[in-house]
């Protein structure tokens, strides 16, 4: 496993972490506890030591599989979890975003963590007017000062331009963005990657695997219809053009032997402005495949096509 320092943070963290919205149900499966003890298991063995998770992947359903599974080895995991939003049903949301509510939200995230610290909290996707809300910077600012968050993050929304809140995330004592970036979706190269390199922002990349059509399991013709699959709501059509995108991606970039899932983590880490790539997993073998990402080291010019 490869490391780097978590923008102004100065945390060490490893190239790949471990997302985790899976374990709240919304991916096709139901994590028991056992088996999300096995993955993080098997995640630290390999040298992981991030875990991102959010209060609203279940209620709070994540966090307390993960709380349980670590609960002996705190000191060895960097926690970083999400607030604004309450979870009331499969892939429904209510925003809470008031300074009351985030301290509940917090307190409650501590419980299901079953830690007394947070290492790094994070803004979930909300609006910019949300974001210029001063009693809510000043409230988190004293949880910091109390101990129960140790760095404060901004997890921009992929609907939003992401420069207004890139730009304040100093000001409101954020040292981290977390965005949306695969070989599929490259616009923070534009627009956000050089703000968080000209002002040290750690950048976590998440949905490096593009919800899954960048891990080689799926070819043209898929048809994701599980009720509860994130993805059986999506246009079918724009379903069938990205695996379309993927399969030429496969023939035409990815080197031969080479894995897909564990080439595109290692894609998104080419870049220089990305600190850690958080892809989820719903097994120990798609861990150990993710981790196989820090050992790759890609040139930029090798397939300059992917470059472009």
């Amino acid at each position: 496993m490869k490391y780097r320092r978590l923008g102004k943070t100065g945390l060490k963290v490893s190239v790949v972490g471990v997302g985790t919205w899976q374990f709240g149900g919304e991916w096709g499966q139901q994590f028991t506890q056992e088996q999300v003890d096995r993955i993080l298991g098997r995640a630290k063995e390999l040298g992981i030591n991030l875990i991102d998770t959010a209060e609203c992947y279940g209620d709070h359903l994540s966090e307390s599989l993960i709380g349980q599974a670590i609960r002996r080895e705190r000191d060895d995991w960097i926690v970083a979890t999400k607030f604004g939003h309450r979870f009331t049903g499969h892939l429904q949301r209510e925003d809470l975003w008031s300074p009351e509510d985030v301290r509940t939200q917090l307190e409650d995230s501590l419980r299901a963590l079953r830690v007394e610290t947070i290492d790094l909290y994070q803004f979930h996707s909300g609006g910019d007017d949300t974001f210029d809300h001063d009693a809510l910077w000043t409230t988190l600012d004293k949880q910091v000062r109390a101990g129960k968050i140790r760095h404060l993050g901004i997890s921009v929304s992929s609907n939003l331009d992401p420069r207004h809140q890139a730009t304040g995330a100093t000001a409101v004592g954020a040292s981290t963005i977390q965005a949306v970036y695969n070989r599929l979706d490259r616009r923070p190269e534009e627009d956000l990657f050089p703000i968080c390199v000209e002002a040290d922002l750690g950048v976590l990349a998440r949905i490096p695997l593009a919800s899954g059509f960048l891990s080689g399991k799926y070819k043209p013709g898929t048809d994701f219809t599980a009720a509860d699959d994130l993805r059986s709501g999506w246009d079918p059509a724009r379903i069938q053009e990205r695996l379309q995108q993927v399969q030429e991606i496969q023939i035409n970039e990815v080197p031969p032997g080479v894995a897909m899932a564990p080439w595109a983590l290692a894609w998104c880490l080419q870049h220089p402005a990305v600190t850690c790539v958080i892809p989820g997993c719903k097994s120990v073998e798609q861990v150990e495949s993710n981790a196989n990402a820090a050992d790759l080291d890609l040139v930029r010019d090798e397939h300059p096509q992917a470059w472009r």
